[in-house]
């Protein structure tokens, strides 16, 4: 029976033969790996089969985490598309239709950026539409809208809305499927740093809102539009099925992708590489990891460790959250002496974090050559 795009990918992935010949052809070569970044739109890690979901089907992306490694703590710098004045993480930007002759065409070593963009604004196939006919979602809940939603109309039937957003995300992992499986046949895959992420994250019916950030008024910075996926994939380097509970941000990827690379983009960049972190290492003593990702959108602002998420907004509501024991963000503790101590570190950390990064928050979307 012959194999699909995605079989083909699949089947080479798992080859011990493939696996030798990589070391071989390593070893053999000095010439500097190439870079392939994936980044999605309104798609937050929580709807993904990597992450936990158990309604939507995204079997490419699921199976390029189990080749490489899965950040579970990483953080988009916004919590909707940025509006001017974003650092671009680099590379040649590419749609999904042009890819697969950007890849080929493209001068050694290649970096291309390819925006796949919104799982709402996929041209979905019948056969990802019929995948979730029936479909309840109780595992991915959703709740009746919120009284601060901007598009409740979105909410009044939410599970026909969430099939058809669930068949836009198996649209998009059927192109990151081909993508993997035209690096395979190009004899591409064992060179090539793959990064797949996104923008920023998506409230689906999470919190009684349908949208970004701007689903309610004022801008929120939920875990749904803050937590994004992030995965690394070099076949040979990064050790495979790696998950790591760092805290990550968008605003380090660029500086991460310099150091893996050798190029020399990483001084456009106002965060830290944690190549590290991919390679399953430690940081050096004398240069901790901080521990803390941000996150700025109009008049708000977000710090978020691995436990507590501060959220502070000009003229208010502030927020901090227990995600540890809130992890549905249900209560306030903003208020709340006993998180005084959290309350004031992380506003310090704000504070210091607006000078260095002001004005240069990095949109992943929009990378120039």
């Amino acid at each position: 029976m012959p194999l699909n795009r995605r079989d083909f990918l699949f089947a080479a992935l798992a080859s011990p033969a493939l696996a030798a010949q990589k070391k071989k052809k390593q070893a053999a070569t000095s010439e500097r790996s190439n870079v392939l970044l994936m980044v999605a739109d309104d798609l937050g890690g929580y709807m993904l089969g990597c992450f936990g979901n158990q309604d939507i089907r995204t079997p490419a992306i699921d199976r390029l985490a189990q080749t490489g490694v899965r950040f579970s703590y990483s953080f988009a710098s916004a919590p909707a598309a940025t509006e001017g004045g974003a650092a671009p993480v680099g590379g040649t930007p590419v749609s999904p239709a042009q890819a697969a002759d950007a890849l080929t065409s493209a001068a050694k070593p290649f970096f291309i950026t390819v925006t796949l963009g919104s799982p709402l604004a996929q041209s979905i196939p019948q056969k990802n539409l019929d995948l979730y006919t029936t479909a309840g979602f109780e595992a991915t809940g959703f709740e009746p809208a919120a009284a601060n939603a901007t598009h409740k109309d979105m909410l009044r039937d939410a599970r026909v809305n969430l099939r058809k957003y669930a068949g836009g995300v198996t649209t998009l992992d059927d192109q990151v499927g081909a993508l993997m499986a035209d690096l395979q046949k190009h004899g591409l895959w064992e060179n090539t740093v793959t990064v797949f992420t996104s923008g920023h994250g998506f409230l689906a019916g999470h919190h009684g809102l349908w949208g970004d950030g701007l689903a309610s008024d004022p801008v929120n910075m939920y875990e749904e539009v803050m937590r994004v996926p992030m995965i690394w994939t070099w076949p040979g380097h990064f050790p495979p099925g790696s998950v790591r509970p760092d805290v990550v941000s968008a605003d380090d990827v660029l500086a991460t992708l310099g150091e893996i690379t050798g190029a020399p983009q990483a001084s456009r960049s106002c965060g830290r590489s944690y190549m590290p972190f991919i390679y399953n290492q430690h940081m050096p003593k004398k240069q901790p990891w901080r521990g803390l990702a941000f996150s700025r959108f109009r008049n708000v602002q977000m710090a978020r460790d691995d436990r507590y998420k501060l959220v502070l907004r000009e003229g208010g509501p502030n927020e901090l959250y227990d995600e540890a024991t809130d992890p549905a963000e249900k209560v306030n503790q903003y208020d709340n002496p006993q998180f005084v101590s959290v309350r004031d570190r992380f506003t310090s950390e704000l504070k210091g974090w607006r000078g260095p990064c002001a004005g240069t928050l990095i949109d992943l979307k929009t990378a120039p050559g």
